[in-house]
């Protein structure tokens, strides 16, 4: 626990590296808006002393200057704090934007091949964790700063006056941070259980909004809701100790700051009345002294309170930090390039793979020309599927190779190959758009390449019979079209972009026979109408309809 505390510290500093000076010039400003509060504490209570003499004319001058000496700091606390507060609200939201770019960036980056956190993790890691980050950078460097500053500042200014004074504050203000720590481990670790607490529920939502068919074909509706009413008052029960604890430590600045305040009005109170003989340097404590010894009083643990305050927005970020430190580091396969759009080749004319290994085992060379037609067969986890992320960039070929015409296929020429590669998965995936946008993106094509291209997959009944036809929208799931449908729709996508290599993972798998031979019809069109074709399977069908096998 202790590791990773000092882990969650230090990843915590490096992301507020970027604005650590901007951070540190808002909370100098914040700070000594602050500090100037003793300057109108000493004007109050040299008017109320004043006015408390028996010369009034001087009391009314004292008054009038006090009044508007009060008005004139006023204003500059109010200008120092704006803007303080304006370079940490644009700290948090760089910071923050930063962040969230990053993560998405690399989450987009990640490849196929395992080794990924689920989407639901990562947006509620981007989204809702993230926005934690906010209160802490605007709280805690101010708040930090300020505890360290106006304290020894207050003691400083009240110790010429009285030592006893001085005492009471020196004695009372450290008993709180040693109180706030203890509570705040506890709080470290609700907040982290509370975080991991926010993921589980997101994680289980998606999982259970893409299994919505066969829960209502299973008859689970009442179990899931169960699930749901369990995770949600787990939730409930995490996030209610978070409070308790804060309201805990809550009490516990309030019970010191309120001994330390009331130790401090007995003793300007006696004072004052002649009860008291000591605790001041000579000639006893007089009123204006004693005013202003007691308006500094709650002056003194107020940045206490706020690093209070502020204490359980940096337990959030640290839980946040921990996170975001797994997240970023996780290690898992990337693919290759920035998966950016890019200007297709004219095409290619010879496709290698050489040392490429799976596991313990190294495969077999592989040699395609332009425009063959070749199945890739052999036991299941032989290594077909990665084979095929691997000629479509989505995976690293190392410790092998990929050559393209001669050239490797590597992060600066892997953007531009796929604009050449078509990919049909074996489980296919749609965006969140109409069917025409799955189809065809933003570029509609005419009327007569997109019925055609339809044609040819024989997806134009799927079309049809879909309740708006082409403005359908599917779900990321493809709800109201079938695994063969799916991948048909998808063999049409691919004749819109005319690839010049199709790549396709076991695409007749678990299709019956008519609709595995439309499948094996469209991709043997495609193949006609001048696409190369590389397909992983090991279904007798297909094998026996390709004009070439590779057995890995």
């Amino acid at each position: 626990m202790k590791d990773s505390n000092a882990q969650a510290t230090i990843y915590l500093a490096q992301l507020a590296g970027g604005e650590t000076r901007r951070l540190r010039s808002a909370s100098v400003l914040a700070t000594l808006a602050e500090a100037l509060w003793l300057v109108q504490a000493g004007l109050i209570a040299a008017a109320l002393s004043a006015l408390a003499g028996k010369d009034m004319a001087g009391a009314r001058v004292a008054l009038l200057v006090a009044a508007g000496g009060f008005l004139l700091v006023g204003l500059v606390r109010a200008g120092l704090n704006a803007m303080a507060a304006r370079s940490l609200v644009a700290a948090g939201d760089r910071l923050t934007g930063d962040q969230r770019s990053g993560l998405l960036r690399q989450a987009d980056r990640r490849g196929p091949m395992g080794g990924v956190a689920p989407s639901a993790a990562i947006a509620a890691l981007a989204t809702d964790k993230l926005a934690l980050l906010l209160p802490y950078l605007r709280r805690w460097p101010v708040a930090r700063m300020r505890v360290a500053v106006i304290p020894l500042l207050i003691v400083v200014a009240v110790l010429p006056l009285s030592w006893m004074g001085a005492l009471i504050l020196a004695l009372t203000g450290p008993m709180i941070p040693v109180f706030m720590m203890l509570v705040g481990m506890a709080a470290g670790r609700a907040s982290q259980d509370r975080m991991d607490e926010i993921a589980d529920m997101n994680a289980l939502l998606v999982e259970r909004l893409t299994a919505l068919t066969d829960i209502r074909l299973l008859a689970a509706r009442r179990a899931m809701l169960a699930g749901f009413a369990a995770s949600a008052e787990r939730l409930r029960s995490r996030t209610m100790r978070v409070l308790a604890l804060a309201f805990l430590s809550s009490t516990v600045l309030e019970l010191f700051s309120s001994i330390g305040v009331a130790l401090m009005a007995v003793f300007v109170g006696f004072s004052l009345l002649g009860a008291l003989q000591f605790g001041s340097w000579g000639g006893g404590l007089g009123l204006g002294e004693g005013i202003f010894m007691l308006m500094l009083a709650p002056a003194f643990y107020q940045p206490m309170r706020d690093m209070a305050a502020a204490w359980h927005d940096r337990a959030d970020a640290l839980a946040l930090a921990r996170d975001l430190h797994a997240e970023m580091t996780r290690n898992a396969p990337a693919i290759l390039g920035e998966g950016a759009a890019a200007d297709a080749p004219a095409g290619f004319g010879d496709l290698r793979a050489e040392g490429l290994r799976i596991g313990d085992r190294i495969l077999p060379p592989l040699h395609v020309r332009s425009g063959e037609a070749v199945v890739l067969t052999g036991k299941s986890g032989v290594g077909k599927t990665r084979l095929i992320l691997i000629l479509a960039g989505l995976a690293d070929a190392a410790p092998g190779r990929v050559l393209i015409d001669g050239r490797l296929l590597d992060d600066g020429t892997a953007d531009a190959w796929r604009a050449l590669v078509a990919l049909v998965p074996q489980r296919v995936h749609f965006t969140d758009d109409t069917l025409l946008g799955n189809l065809c993106g933003t570029a509609v094509p005419p009327d007569s390449d997109l019925q055609a291209a339809l044609e040819l997959a024989h997806a134009v009944d799927i079309v049809a019979r879909l309740p708006q036809g082409l403005q359908t929208r599917l779900g990321e799931q493809g709800a109201g079209v079938s695994g063969g449908e799916a991948r048909r729709l998808m063999i049409a996508r691919a004749a819109l972009r005319r690839p010049a290599l199709l790549l396709a993972d076991e695409p007749t798998a678990d299709l019956d026979e008519e609709t595995a031979g439309q499948v094996i019809d469209g991709l043997m069109r495609l193949h006609h109408a001048g696409a190369t074709l590389i397909l992983a399977s090991h279904d007798p069908r297909l094998i026996a309809a390709m004009p070439r096998e590779i057995r890995l």
